[in-house]
């Protein structure tokens, strides 16, 4: 019998779904069911998801809620157990087959899947409904609309750093993650800079310390209108809530332009510290099923990984389309590196390019240092 905990992020996205899940894991209605181990759910901060040194709360849980970029550091740090110790190939092998775009894929590193691809989520566009009847399609609309309602992009946290990664995809040159390569070419940074600059001279100031969260509840007030590029969360287009937000495809920079995006999401990792009993190996399996993916889950607001969730009309229906109108950003997401000191890296990068983008440093400047930066993970 052994009381296991998890870390996750607090928002009902991230707790609503897995604390139902752990409450009957924990008290199994069935005599037939009952195995006596439990499962308690903790939460942290968005921002803690994002920057918190991995290994110090693998050292504290048995399951951690994570982000792709931070498997360097707990590889490094020998903080996880690889997923082929738990579970079947056949079974490893059907999440990479079902799940949206590159989820599995972000989890993967030296040949092996080190997190369930619980939830999948790009930057995608977002805006208020009643305000914003269709979503803009090019950047020429996106600034267009900016010169009448107010738009904002999204730029706390390791925001701007992401932001502007999907804007060089979006201008067809996609990061390269080498750790000593140059990032981009230096005229599509600046050219992405100068796009953040364009809508960041005319947005609110108090906007820029904001994360996804805290842009998608203005949007759903009604005191924003629209933003092109914010981490989509189908809870604020639930038909059950009103469906405030209306979600889409990223704008294209042109006619006929890639769509750039960069993957987020989570995985559920094991912690090395941890031994598996086969009543929570089976639970975690439950939660990356079909069944699950597709009712379970989402009724509860949590977003899901798998594909024919993704695909289901019903479902969609029930988001009022984030589904549908956000998979072909969602499948074509850029995947960021899993280097050690990642995390650290957006940090920093971000915190130069959002001075960059909002007027109070040079581009240039700001890109040599973000490159500076960069070349630094292999120091």
């Amino acid at each position: 019998m052994t009381a296991y905990r998890g870390l996750t992020w607090d928002h009902p996205r991230g707790t609503e779904a897995l604390r139902r899940a752990a409450a009957g894991f924990s008290a199994p209605p069935s005599p037939a069911a009952r195995h006596g181990d439990t499962l308690t759910w903790d939460a942290q901060p968005l921002e803690g998801f994002e920057s918190h040194p991995i290994t110090d709360l693998c050292a504290r849980y048995d399951l951690v809620v994570l982000d792709h970029p931070h498997l360097g550091d707990a590889l490094a740090g020998g903080a996880l157990t690889p997923l082929s110790a738990l579970f079947g190939p056949e079974v490893i092998a059907e999440w990479r087959a079902t799940t949206v775009g590159a989820s599995a894929d972000s989890y993967t590193a030296a040949g092996e899947l080190w997190a369930l691809p619980l939830d999948t989520a790009t930057q995608v566009a977002a805006a208020h409904r009643a305000t914003v009847p269709e979503l803009p399609t090019t950047w020429e609309q996106v600034t267009a609309l900016a010169a009448e309602r107010p738009v904002v992009l999204s730029l706390a946290g390791p925001h701007a750093l992401l932001t502007f990664f999907s804007l060089c995809c979006a201008l067809g040159e996609p990061p390269d993650p080498a750790p000593a390569s140059g990032l981009v070419p230096r005229d599509t940074a600046l050219a992405a800079l100068e796009l953040m600059r364009d809508l960041t001279r005319r947005a609110d100031p108090a906007t820029f310390g904001l994360n996804p969260i805290g842009l998608l509840g203005l949007l759903a007030a009604g005191r924003a209108a629209y933003c092109p590029f914010v981490y989509g969360y189908a809870s604020y287009a639930a038909r059950a809530a009103g469906a405030p937000v209306r979600f889409g495809d990223v704008p294209r920079l042109a006619p006929g332009g890639p769509l750039g995006s960069t993957l987020g999401g989570t995985g559920l990792a094991v912690t090395r510290r941890t031994e598996v009993s086969p009543a929570l190996a089976r639970h975690l399996s439950w939660l990356l099923s079909a069944g699950a993916q597709r009712t379970y889950l989402p009724e509860r607001l949590a977003q899901p990984s798998r594909r024919e969730a993704w695909r289901d009309p019903a479902l969609d229906a029930a988001f009022s389309g984030f589904y549908s109108g956000t998979l072909a950003t969602t499948e074509g997401a850029w995947v960021r590196p899993r280097h050690a000191g990642y995390p650290a890296f957006q940090t920093a990068a971000s915190a130069v390019l959002r001075a960059a983008a909002t007027g109070a440093s040079s581009p240039a400047d700001a890109f040599a240092e973000t490159v500076r930066l960069h070349r630094a993970l292999t120091l």
